[in-house]
């Protein structure tokens, strides 16, 4: 089923109350005002049995007729012990069935189609044979999605709305960079309503994609089901409409909810979700291993051993592994929480949106000091190795693919 024949059209509508409007092609973000710093980033289930478009004829079927002639035996006195069993004849008509073609009220007939139920560009370009959602979104004025019974343009790039007859004149680079940066922006502010309260800091609402909108792009795509990756988010996509249409994160669909108290890192994403049980508790940019130095998978491993270091303001001066030296942005460990032989979870003073780390995977100091709170480990008094005590599986998955 597509994922988004289940939006509900007035979501829809107030979401188009956020669009640009093409023709002037002057375009306008729904965005929010932060209070705190925001993070910048750099600028560097089946598909549906029916298509979501009209068709251009509509089958007229004739109902066949069915005759049906009963004979009722004739009855003699003469021999009463002998019956004669009804006869039922059926005589059946069949007949052909004519298609009637419906013929739409626009400028080309060709170039319009009429959704048949609400679905997005994606869904359209796919049955039209356009093959590029993008530019149907440029092309109908911006919109997310579309609605049941709405027109669209399927014939792009012809400087003309075949829906009326009017001019459309096709964008130029800049006014395209603009509608892409805008909506950029929009799904920046989504992000930040969905991510909310996880501890995961906000995004700065600049329409720059890059590694931190990409970051986050993934970790909602984990939660909401979608093909895990770190790359942008394309308008008119089915993806971008489940995002929108979102109103929270799902937790992850992972065996790691099986435990009491969980920890799923996805390597792909470069993110850190924590949780118990069937809900998630936080979500933290990571940074896992390195080439040669990776984060080995896991599923539901143990963590098995902790090191406030609190002899050392809590920090761990490894002396083998990950690094010998004394150095935070070499991977020096702050609050370890072993959980696969020498890999750890710990934090760290350099926490980048790609694999840095010589096999563990980082936290920002303040997000480990949170983790280790909520685990219960903050009032430790010195090394554990009780895995009841600590009381926490971890998983690893995914891989990282970096940004085409």
């Amino acid at each position: 089923m597509n994922p988004f024949r289940h939006i509900e059209l007035s979501d829809i509508r107030r979401r188009r109350a956020c669009l640009m409007l093409a023709g002037s092609m002057t375009f306008a973000a729904c965005t929010s005002t932060v209070a705190t710093e925001p993070i910048q980033d750099d600028a560097d289930s089946s598909a549906p049995s029916t298509s979501p478009l009209e068709p251009t004829s509509t089958p007229s079927p004739t109902t066949p007729s069915t005759t049906t002639t009963t004979t009722v035996p004739e009855t003699t006195t003469a021999a009463p012990t002998t019956t004669t069993a009804p006869t039922t004849t059926t005589t059946t008509t069949s007949t052909t069935t004519t298609t009637v073609p419906v013929a739409l009220d626009v400028f080309d007939p060709d170039c319009v189609v009429r959704a048949d139920v609400a679905t997005t560009f994606e869904q359209i370009a796919i049955e039209s044979a356009t093959g590029d959602p993008v530019a149907l979104w440029f092309e109908n004025g911006q919109v997310d999605t579309v609605a049941a019974r709405d027109l669209i343009d399927v014939c792009p790039a012809n400087s003309l709305n075949d829906i009326d007859g009017e001019p459309n004149p096709n964008p130029d680079d800049a006014a395209i960079s603009l509608a892409l940066s805008a909506n950029v922006e929009r799904q920046q502010t989504k992000l930040n309503e969905l991510f909310a309260g996880y501890g995961t800091g906000e995004l700065a609402v600049d329409g720059a994609t890059g590694p931190l909108t990409g970051q986050r792009l993934c970790a909602a795509r984990v939660a909401l089901g979608l093909d895990t990756t770190i790359e942008d988010m394309m308008p008119g996509s089915i993806e971008q409409a489940v995002l929108f249409a979102s109103e929270s994160l799902p937790t992850p669909n992972s065996t790691a909810i099986e435990s009491q108290q969980w920890v799923l890192i996805d390597r792909t994403c470069q993110i850190m979700f924590i949780g118990a049980g069937s809900d998630t508790e936080f979500i933290f940019p990571t940074s896992t291993g390195s080439e040669g130095f990776e984060t080995r998978d896991q599923n539901r491993a143990d963590a098995f051993r902790f090191n406030p270091a609190l002899d050392n303001g809590g920090w761990h001066d490894s002396s083998e592994f990950p690094t010998g030296v004394d150095n935070p942005l070499n991977g020096n460990l702050y609050k370890p929480l072993y959980f696969d032989l020498g890999q750890a979870i710990h934090g760290a003073n350099n926490v980048p949106p790609t694999p840095q780390s010589k096999g563990c995977a980082r936290l920002r100091v303040d997000d480990q000091n949170t983790f280790v709170g909520w685990l219960g480990l903050d009032d430790a008094t010195g090394e554990t190795w009780r895995k009841e005590e600590m009381n926490v599986t971890v998983n690893v998955q995914g891989e990282f693919v970096p940004r085409s």
